[in-house]
């Protein structure tokens, strides 16, 4: 199951909602939850992709990679978001937790 945790980005104040875990969004809905983020390249990849190898293995290909996309997404989505100067703006403890389970390392200064 997938945990929010608050990001804000350090030059604008821009609060988003970040997420590591499973995702039952991407599980159930495939490439559309990066779509609703605003995440559009990776919508578009994500879906031509999947529709490549859905017509070459007659569908079943597209369901393994619905799957281990599910375990991948929100990961991915949330590493990115730091990538583009967002910050953890949890509480101490969420933070550390959501940094552990993402594979970052805090700063002393955001920990």
């Amino acid at each position: 199951m997938a945990t929010r945790i608050a990001l804000k980005h350090k030059d604008t104040g821009l609060v988003k909602d970040g997420f590591y875990g499973f995702s039952w969004t991407t599980f159930f809905f495939g490439f559309f939850p990066a779509l609703f983020r605003g995440d559009f390249i990776t919508f578009i990849g994500g879906f031509v992709i999947s529709m490549i190898i859905a017509v070459v293995t007659m569908g079943i290909g597209a369901f393994f990679i619905g799957l281990i996309w599910a375990f991948m997404y929100n990961k991915y989505y949330t590493r990115r978001l730091l990538e583009r100067g967002y910050v953890l703006a949890g509480s101490e403890g969420d933070n550390a937790l959501a940094a552990a389970a993402l594979g970052i390392v805090l700063s002393p200064a955001a920990a």
